[in-house]
This record gives structure tokens, sequence and C-alpha cells, in this order.
């Protein structure tokens, strides 16, 4: 009997972390192990990834970690993963190598594969097929079992002009299908885009009409791991007579192995340095981290740059995509933009940064792999649902079409779905720093109440031999209110903590727990019923 288990852990129902798991028996599959960009009012952390104690469980039966491509939404959480569970191996090609790398993933953790090229685990075979995205040595996956392939798309746009690391095999990919698919997993981010995706990708003709139109310096602010843009503004550089300088190591870095690996061709003598920086017609291309989208547009913005000085006749086009989490910031960037003075340009509606499969591309290879059953995975959930609707227009029935959330497992055995409603129980993990531990709801609550009511800190100290006030009560405030303002308040503040401290002192001995307990009940009640806030009230009593 052959029993298959396909859940996420992350990636349904939201917009990155993507992690897909495929159990086949007593052997675990991960593809891809992405994380998620935090939202503004998330206070301080800095991304998400997936709750990985279900792995952390099973980890002898893990083979490995099978990257799809060198984008954080897909391979961000890698370097997490690698702390959580030492020795996990991830399988990625060359490209994507070097991203696992740059995030921190130890060169002896990754395996590096070639598309085309077969793994084999203990009978199970893994075949990477190339497909094309925005970045070179993209692919997808394909499992072998006893009642046809298991097939994970990852991102992909079908698009004949992308050639050499960008090409897409799709003779191989209708082999697959003529074969026998027992589960297309494809991804639903433009399921509701009506048509190919192609050719509104293609920006070396747009960026050329913006750096003609433009006379005066040019910012491109771009992700580094989109090499399809970068060439794109490369090609649009060219006979312009204007240096490109390449701003930050990160993008440096990007761009040289790029350039060695033939990923990235340009004329040499048109990449200039710092001393081009203040030219006139000098095109600037600065990028961003994970975990920090427009960092450094708005360091310029701010006057913190050690080298860029803005200017009111300055151009900034933002060849990045724009997400939901982070539209707040683009927004208020973009008002700061305007009032220093400079044209901001971004992209016209026809044209996509992101290389995403729209409804024709989506439908062309569910065509092509025939699949016995469907599962739409990455994105909103909507998004899902549509991708589920193309589905069901070729053909596909309802029933063997799997809209699932993070958790939810569908149970394949012999061929057959069996659905058990069997549920993981997965959350978000809140990264803050280099550690990989969860923040936590707690903490998370704490830092919600600074940022709304501020902090009291009421100090004291007593007399060890006598039980007696020494010093205090005092009262101390931060981000609640301004102390030389609010003298009553603050008065009858100490007055409370006083009486307080000498009730809970009975024969010589001080109960300081129930001290600290009545402080912040009673100076949380005296405040709200003076100011209608909640402000985190910390006692601190000592003896000395």
């Amino acid at each position: 009997m052959e029993k298959i288990r396909i859940f996420g852990l992350g990636g349904l129902d939201e917009m990155g972390k993507n992690t897909y798991v495929i159990e086949i028996n007593d052997a675990i599959f991960v593809f891809d192990c992405g994380l998620k960009y935090a939202e503004n009012n998330m206070y301080g952390i800095d991304y998400i990834i997936p709750d990985y104690e279900y792995l952390i469980k099973n980890k002898t039966k893990i083979k490995g970690v099978f990257i799809t491509h060198g984008h954080y939404e897909n391979m961000g959480a890698a370097a997490d993963l690698a702390r959580i569970i030492p020795g996990i191996k991830f399988y990625a090609t060359h490209y994507t190598k070097f991203v696992l790398m740059d995030l921190g993933v130890k060169e002896e953790n990754i395996v590096e594969i070639v598309p085309n090229k077969s793994l084999k685990f203990d009978g199970i075979t893994i075949f990477p097929l190339p497909v094309s995205h925005s970045v070179p040595g993209a692919v997808m996956y394909s499992i072998n079992t006893s009642h046809g392939a298991i097939c994970y798309t990852g991102d992909f746009i079908i698009d004949p002009l992308m050639r050499d690391a960008y090409d897409m095999d799709l003779g191989k990919i209708a082999y697959i299908g003529k074969k026998g698919v027992l589960c297309l997993l494809s991804e639903s981010v433009f399921s509701e885009h009506v048509g190919h995706t192609s050719p509104s990708h293609r920006l070396a003709s747009f960026f050329k009409d913006v750096i003609s139109k433009y006379n005066n310096r040019i910012f491109f602010s771009v992700l580094p791991t989109h090499l399809y843009t970068i060439q794109d503004i490369f090609e649009a550089a060219k006979n312009s007579h204007r240096k490109v300088v390449i701003m930050g190591k990160k993008l440096q870095n990007f761009v040289r192995f790029a350039t060695e690996n033939k990923y990235l061709e340009y004329p040499a003598e048109m990449i200039g340095d710092l001393s081009n920086i203040e030219e006139t017609n000098a095109i600037l291309l600065i990028c961003d981290d994970k975990a920090n989208a427009y960092a450094s547009i708005s360091k310029i913005v701010n006057g913190y740059d050690k080298f860029i000085t803005l200017r009111q006749d300055d151009a900034i086009v933002f060849a990045e995509p724009r997400y939901d989490a982070n539209e707040k910031a683009i927004v208020k960037l973009e008002n700061d933009l305007a009032m220093a003075g400079c044209k901001i340009i971004s992209l016209p509606k026809d044209k996509n940064i992101l290389h995403h499969a729209s409804s024709e591309d989506l439908m062309l290879m569910i065509k092509l792999m025939n699949p016995k059953y469907y599962m739409p995975v990455k994105g909103e959930y909507r998004y899902m649902v549509n991708n589920a609707n193309l589905a069901n227009a070729l053909g596909i029935k309802p029933e063997n079409i799997f809209l699932k959330q993070n958790g939810d497992v569908v149970e394949l055995v012999d061929g057959v779905a069996t659905d058990k409603f069997e549920h993981i129980k997965v959350k978000d993990t809140l990264i803050d720093g280099k550690s990989s531990d969860d923040v936590g709801e707690l903490v998370m609550k704490d830092r919600e109440m600074l940022s709304d009511n501020g902090i009291v800190l009421v100090s004291a100290t007593l007399s060890k031999k006598d039980k007696v006030l020494l010093v205090g009560p005092e009262i101390t405030t931060k981000g609640f209110i301004y102390v030389r303002e609010a003298k009553d308040t603050i008065h009858k503040m100490k007055e409370i903590s006083e009486e307080v401290i000498t009730r809970n002192i009975v024969d010589q001995v001080v109960d300081y727990n129930r001290i600290k307990t009545e402080l912040r009940s009673e100076l949380s009640n005296y405040l709200y019923e003076q100011t209608e806030c909640k402000p985190m009230i910390i006692a601190v009593v000592q003896e000395v």
C-alpha cells in the first residue's frame, strides 16, 4: 500500500512563507522554505516563517528541502530552518545555491542540482524541470509514485523568448503529463489575470524610454534577486553614454556572481563607481534586503546615506514589486520624495515585475500535465479559488480539486483521495533579529501596549532592617503623559503606591509579590479612570 500525505506549512491563503510537505510512506520531502514580510503593525518583527514543529518531530524522515528558485518568499527561511534542524540538506540549482549561501546557509548543507537530472531517494525519484521565471535556474519538481507523478510548479511563466538559464522545457513537462500525473500543485498568485503574463514582464523598452526622457540622475530601486529586471535595465542603458553605478555590497555581489556565470551581460565600460555618483546623467541601482523593504531609498530621502544626497531633479523608478504588507510604507515614501521635488516613476499598469502564471499560463500547464487531482497553492484564498475554477473549466471534477489551508492534510492511498479532514496544528513564527526563536504572542501584546499607551515605572527602596520606606515611591513615565503637565496625577500615583507598600508590610515581613500585583491593579484602575489609557505598569521594590 502506498500512502501519500500532502499539506502546506505555509503559503496557503497568504503571500509568502511557501513551504509544502509531500510525505510518501515514511519519507518526507519538503518543497520550498519561504518567509513572509512583516506588516507595519508588527512592532519590530523583521519577517515571519512557518511553524516547523512537525518537521522537528519527524526530522529523521526528512530526505531534503527542494528549493524551486532564489526568491525570499520561497527560500528566505532556509537559514532559520538550518539552525533549527542542523544538518538538513537543501537541494538547489547553481544560482539558488548562491542566494542560499548569501542568506547564511552553510555550503555543506546545500546539494547543487542540475535541471533534467534525476535525484534518487530509496526508490523514489525526484526530477527537476527548468521553468521560466525572473531568476535563472528556476525549476519545478516531479516526484514519481506508483500511481503517477506528483508535481509542484513553483513560480513560472510561459515565454518562448526566455532562453538559456531562463528557458522552460515544455517538451519534458508534456512527456511527464503523458506518463501520468496523480496530483499537480500549481501557484495561484496571478490566477485572476486574464491571458498570458508574457509579454507584460518585458520592461527593457519602458526603461529605455525613461532613460531617454530624463536627462538627469535616475535611481532604479530593485530587488537583488530579480536578475531578469536588472538585465532589462542594463539593456535599456546601452548606448546611452551613461554610467551605471551599483550601490551596496549586497547588490554588487549579486551582479558580480551573475556576470561571472553569464546570467547578466552588459558592456563592462558601462559600469561606473562612486566617483560617478554626482554626475548629472548617472544611473544608480539600489536594493533592499528581505526584512527592510525600501530601506535604502528611505535612508537617502532622510539624508542618512553617506554617499548620496538627493537632488530636486532626480528621478526615482520603483523597479520592484509592491506588496500589500508594505503599501503604507511605499505611499509615505512617495510623499516624501514628492516633497523633495523628485520625479516618481512607477510601472505602467500593463507591465509586471513579478513573473507569475496568469490564467492562460495556468491552463496550459494543466493541459500539458493532465492531472487526476489538482491543488492550488501559493496566494490569497481568492486567488486559489480562481485557480481551482480554471481547473474545473478544463474538466477536472470539483471533488478532485483540493482547496486547503495551512495544516490541512490531503491523503492519497493507492492513488485515491481519502479525505479524513486531518489537520496539523501550525502557526506563524515571528522573527526579530538573528534568533530563529518565535517572539511569541505575549511579547507582541507587550509591544502593542507600549505602542498604544506607554509605560509607567514605580520604584521604591525599603530598609532591610526596619522594613520602612527609605526612598520613593518614585514614578517614571515614558510615552504616557508629560510629567510637568500632570503633577497632580503623578502625586496621586505616589500616594496610591505608598499606601499599597505600607499595608503589605506586616510584622516586619514584606509581601513583595502582593505589592507588585496590587500596584499594577490599583494604578491601572486609577489611570484608566483619569485618562482612559492603560499603560504598562512595572513595579520595582527592593531592600538595602
